[in-house]
């Protein structure tokens, strides 16, 4: 693990939650998780974390279901989605590779991302890897649309997609590239990148942690996060 990115992702992903009253992590999410907490150290308790996985920061009792029915009532207003695949319109596939449903490679299924999609109003997608296979210019396979027709009911919708590259902003259907990390530029984000998007002048460099968030990164959210995920908060101590 290389400990100044993770900690780059996790303090970007939670700028990003600002002013959340109640934050939502689905499960196998250590960066999100981390990034919620961290919102609330921030906030000064002001945020609620509710974190599947998670005995001490989650105070559902019926785990998914219960995220669903207060996600249904207006309960939950920021929540993270990822996929094997991620196109230029936002849409996800949590389902696999190939013509479907002859596919040639599995993924881990949709759960409810369509359902929490449209409900949510700021959803964050995530992704690590930044290559052409995941950010492709058509998902094999909608498992949650990005956006829908103007008669649609929805509230909830993407805000963004951060990866291990860059930050994209999404509006008015389409990505705009917002910053490159450490080490990128617009450049080397548009060769990784198979989906069409926006540049608008130049593109400026993801900030980094400032003293306040590193001291709460390597003391209350690192422990915090140990309860629900502790080899990534071991890697994360051990890390250079």
């Amino acid at each position: 693990m290389d400990r100044a990115r993770t900690e780059l992702l996790v303090v970007t992903l939670s700028r990003l939650l600002d002013g959340a009253r109640t934050i939502a992590v689905g499960a196998s999410s250590p960066i999100p998780g981390a990034a919620a907490l961290l919102t609330r150290a921030r906030s000064g308790g002001a945020t609620r974390v509710l974190m599947l996985g998670s005995i001490k920061h989650n105070s559902f009792t019926d785990g998914g279901r219960e995220l669903f029915d207060c996600a249904a009532q207006g309960r939950i207003d920021a929540f993270f989605l990822g996929g094997g695949q991620i196109d230029g319109a936002a849409n996800i596939n949590l389902v696999g590779l190939g013509d479907y449903p002859s596919l040639t490679h599995r993924f881990p299924g949709s759960f409810g991302s369509a359902y929490l999609y449209f409900l949510i109003p700021r959803v964050i997608l995530f992704r690590e890897e930044h290559s052409p296979r995941v950010l492709v210019p058509k998902v094999d396979f909608i498992s949650a649309p990005g956006t829908s027709a103007p008669r649609i009911y929805r509230r909830g919708g993407p805000v963004a997609l951060v990866t291990g590259r860059c930050v994209f902003e999404f509006s008015a259907g389409r990505f705009r590239l917002a910053s490159t990390h450490p080490g990128e530029d617009a450049a080397s984000v548009r060769a990784q990148t198979g989906f069409d998007y926006d540049v608008a002048g130049d593109v400026p460099q993801t900030p980094g942690p400032d003293e306040a968030e590193r001291a709460l990164l390597a003391g209350r959210v690192r422990d915090e996060i140990a309860e629900t995920y502790p080899r990534f908060a071991a890697a994360w101590a051990a890390a250079a």
